[in-house]
């Protein structure tokens, strides 16, 4: 999991990026990246960013958790 609380919307591209090449690198097929909850100002721009990667297969917010959004990689 990635924690990207305290980021903006200008800053939080580079290191979820980062972190989805890492785990498609170690072979990963779902990864975590936690928001948090608040105005959801991290949450849509994560959505906006990568719904249409060519390298997710599925972005959805969790069920147990409306805080974290989990991304399946292909």
């Amino acid at each position: 999991s990635l924690d990207v609380h305290g980021y903006t919307t200008d800053t939080v591209f580079v290191p979820v990026n980062d972190f989805i090449n890492d785990n498609i690198k170690l072979g990963n097929k779902k990864i975590v990246i936690i928001h948090g909850i608040g105005e959801g100002i991290l949450k849509k721009e994560i959505n906006l960013l990568f719904k249409r990667d060519k390298r997710i297969r599925k972005l959805y917010i969790s069920e147990d958790n409306m805080g974290c959004t989990i991304i399946e990689i292909k």
